[in-house]
């Protein structure tokens, strides 16, 4: 496959993505407006999680059975899809809709997230696994630093509906990038043929527990931190943009060490990069607990944004660069299948505390500590003989 067509593939990822951040930050400001408790909240923001976690081993087994392209483009349609149900849930004022509206779009992530991941792997240049996915990383960057902020100003200054509308648009024009190349070279995804025979027992590794394990803890503390701090602001009678700023901060620095972490995994293992990065997360962390409001509250962004940065394409590399091909898009699912786990649980287990508690306020302090587990269960991946820089 030509490197054009590579990258229309990196760009397909950028608008899914950017059409799926853009509703993230909407999701409690929107549930608060009807009347939603803390708990109910979290538990509207987990619905997504849910139904990506049950449907992502169908996704990676399709994807590993020749339908890597197919089974992207419906996920975007999915992704359209959803935005129809989320324009509905304003008309109606029905809370029901727009939560079956997070269904659907995590039925889109569980097709589209698994196959984007593997293709990306599977077309890497020789020894350059990490930067490769270091690029791809840089599209949902990219996403994140536009998304958030571009979904608080558009239903800040044009209504829900508007942001909603536009997630639709966003979703098809994914699909047509995933089209073109599609429909000119079908089978060359196939372009790297693994003779060897693979069982799912492959998955059975210290680095890929290791690796999916960080990620679970890892997220569990980002899904606190997306669902409840813009609720807090709203809680203040702060805009739905004071946040969308916030992760518009977080995704540019974000951004400014995707490739850099990526070549740097190649050349040093992916271990040490991602070390670095959640040590990075945790002081952004530490930062926001001790001023929770902005502007103050900006500067814990810029830390967490580069954190991220460095540590999501060295676990992904950890996790899945070696594993064979005949197995990498089931291998996806289930690692991704812990950044679900983490967005599902972490928004409920949040939520019953902040909902005992009365406030959204005690979240934040716990965000370091999970962090925390996530370098610790990172470490576990040194007891690997073969970890080391991938010359595969």
């Amino acid at each position: 496959m030509e490197n054009r067509e590579i990258w229309l593939l990196h760009f397909s990822t950028f608008f899914f993505f950017l059409g799926y951040i853009l509703v993230s930050p909407l999701i409690s400001p929107l549930a608060i407006l009807y009347g939603a408790s803390p708990l109910v909240v979290g538990t509207i923001a987990s619905v997504s999680s849910i139904f990506a976690l049950v449907l992502k081993p169908i996704g990676g087994i399709l994807g590993d059975r020749g339908k890597k392209f197919e089974v992207m483009m419906f996920g975007t349609i999915l992704g359209a899809l959803a935005g129809v149900f989320y324009a509905l849930s304003i008309v109606a004022k029905s809370l029901v809709l727009f939560t079956v509206g997070r269904a659907i779009h995590g039925a889109a992530s569980a097709f589209f997230f698994p196959s984007s991941l593997s293709t990306a792997i599977d077309l890497a240049p020789k020894g350059r696994v990490g930067e490769t996915l270091g690029w791809r990383g840089t599209m949902f960057s990219i996403s994140q630093l536009i998304g958030p902020a571009l979904g608080g100003f558009v239903a800040d200054y044009l209504g829900f509906q508007s942001a909603f509308i536009l997630t639709i648009f966003l979703s098809i024009i994914g699909f047509g990038f995933i089209f073109i190349p599609y429909r000119k070279q079908k089978g060359l995804i196939k372009i790297v043929h693994d003779k060897t025979k693979a069982s799912y027992k492959g998955l059975i590794n210290w680095a890929f527990a290791a690796a999916s394990f960080s990620l679970f803890f890892m997220v569990l503390a980002y899904s606190g931190l997306y669902t409840f701090l813009p609720a807090y602001y709203k809680v203040l009678g702060l805009g739905t943009s004071i946040f969308g700023v916030y992760a518009s901060i977080m995704g540019a620095f974000s951004l400014l060490t995707r490739v850099f972490g990526g070549k740097q995994a190649d050349k040093r293992g992916p271990i040490p990069v991602a070390t670095v990065g959640l040590v990075l997360v945790i002081i952004a962390y530490v930062m926001l607990t001790r001023a929770l409001e902005p502007p103050l509250a900006y500067l814990s962004a810029v830390p967490l944004g580069m954190g991220f940065g460095l540590a999501v394409p060295s676990l992904q590399m950890l996790a899945l660069a070696k594993l064979p091909q005949k197995i990498r898009g089931f291998g996806s699912s289930l690692y991704t299948m812990f950044f679900d786990l983490g967005y599902l649980s972490g928004p409920l287990l949040l939520g019953y505390l902040a909902n005992v508690r009365g406030t959204y306020a005690v979240v934040f302090p716990i965000l370091p500590i999970l962090t925390a587990f996530a370098l610790t269960s990172l470490q576990a991946a040194r007891m690997s003989p073969k970890e080391g820089p991938l010359k595969d």
